[in-house]
């Protein structure tokens, strides 16, 4: 049997019913629209800085528990319901195959690609900063340019999705390396709403200060003394 029909022998016995396919597949969409919606709505209204919280700082460090806490549940889900648990190209492969041996170096290298960039954006951010700090009123003092940042415009998004992929590989998943892409697709959604809106904040920031400081230079102004126009 070919590869190729190796992996269409294993996709056509993938088993959609399994529950913990269908957990994995919810999660993945869940946990990026609540983040976004959570942070979204103290942006707007508060609710949890102010009005529950009372702290920027604590509202953030909920949500990235929350965030922590989902993505930890997901990622187990994948690994089990959408790799584990459905077939695998090495079941088909003889044990000294060259296919073999290239899925795990291909796959290693890719989840180590993921963390590279997962772990680099988290040093630069911080914990306040990767969890969405800045909806919480926690502005970074300018925009981080380095490494990774200059190597994509959203390094965890994408590293995320390497990882996933990685660990498709690794094992060999067919069906592991669709849900990546699945996973790759809806990061590219949240993209949409996350960049737009993260630009929109400190470009607001921005313009506050210009006018706070147009406001200090008329103030010095308005404090000099001023000349007579009396003639004598």
């Amino acid at each position: 049997m070919s590869f190729q029909g190796i992996i269409n022998t294993c996709l056509s016995n993938t088993n959609f019913n399994n529950n913990t396919t269908k957990l994995a597949l919810g999660l993945i969409i869940l946990n990026p629209t609540t983040w976004n919606v959570v942070a979204r709505l103290d942006y707007k209204f508060r609710i949890f800085s102010k009005k529950i919280f009372n702290s920027k700082y604590k509202a953030c460090y909920s949500l990235a528990i929350l965030i922590f806490s989902l993505g930890l549940l997901r990622d187990k889900a994948f690994l089990k319901g959408c790799v584990l648990e459905q077939p695998s190209v090495f079941e088909y492969l003889p044990k000294d195959s060259i296919w073999g041996t290239a899925l795990k170096v291909v796959g290693g290298l890719t989840f180590a690609a993921g963390q590279i960039l997962n772990l680099g954006s988290m040093y630069k951010l911080g914990i306040d900063g990767t969890y969405l700090g800045d909806y919480f009123g926690i502005l970074k003092d300018e925009k981080l340019t380095g490494f990774p940042f200059n190597v994509v415009d959203h390094p965890m998004y994408i590293g995320s999705s390497l990882s996933f992929l990685g660990t498709a590989i690794y094992y060999g998943s067919p069906f592991g390396v669709l849900v990546s892409g699945f996973v790759r697709a809806v990061y590219h959604i949240a993209e949409q709403f996350e960049g737009p809106f993260t630009n929109m904040i400190y470009s607001k920031r921005e313009q506050e200060r210009k006018n706070a400081k147009l406001q200090k230079e008329d103030n010095k102004s308005s404090a000099l003394p001023k000349s007579s126009n009396k003639v004598y």
